[in-house]
């Protein structure tokens, strides 16, 4: 599995977790959030992809952000229409869905995205966009109707590293395609603890 680390913030501190080599760094431009991200992204290596995280925000923002910032992809966690999805897809943008999940999630939802993005990603319900810091039942995924790739969300930490393995062995991961980890690998809103996340890394995710 890839491995997506969300919600940096600290020129210094994105660029100790870059010298880790996850495949995504994520930067949140939602004001709301207490990671949002108002600086510039230093110079990253071209082997990570920088995510832009958006809520229901204004296509010319989010155009504009992208061109400040070089984004490879950009997250939606809103009620973004797939109309906007598919003109992100169409303009070259790497698009990535965001649902978010409870017992009683309805599957259907996804069908109307299934052409006009490149990857699901399923996090918890919660108060807030994301960012809640606690894992759904991800026994609800062996109903995921879809062979489109996700990123598996919400609360994902070192206390979960038993849990991902079996995880793996499981039809359920059989489209996961990376793990997003967010607030479990943090010593304060949007600083990532990087001796956390290098164990993370030898334990193969």
């Amino acid at each position: 599995m890839k491995l997506k680390v969300c919600g940096m913030k600290y020129k210094d501190n994105i660029n100790e977790v870059a010298q880790l080599q996850p495949d995504y760094l994520g930067f949140i431009f939602y004001e709301k959030s207490k990671r949002y991200f108002e600086s510039q992204i230093p110079q990253l290596p071209k082997s990570i992809k920088k995510v832009g995280v958006f809520v229901n925000a204004e296509i010319d923002h989010i155009i504009a952000m992208i061109n400040k910032h070089s984004l490879n992809t950009i997250q939606l966690h809103g009620q973004e229409t797939p109309k906007l999805c598919k003109y992100l897809q169409e303009n070259g943008i790497g698009v990535i869905k965001v649902f978010s999940i409870n017992n009683n999630f309805n599957f259907s939802v996804l069908k109307p995205y299934e052409d006009v993005c490149d990857y699901f990603l399923f996090d918890t319900k919660g108060e807030l966009p994301g960012g809640n810091g606690y894992t759904f039942n991800w026994d609800i995924l062996n109903n995921y109707p879809s062979s489109k790739p996700f990123f598996l969300s919400g609360g994902i930490g070192l206390n979960e590293i038993k849990k991902l393995k079996d995880f793996k062995k499981n039809e359920a991961s059989k489209y996961c395609y990376a793990i997003d980890v967010n607030s479990q690998f943090e010593i304060k809103p949007g600083y990532k603890n990087t001796n956390e996340l290098e164990k993370l890394r030898q334990h193969g995710l």
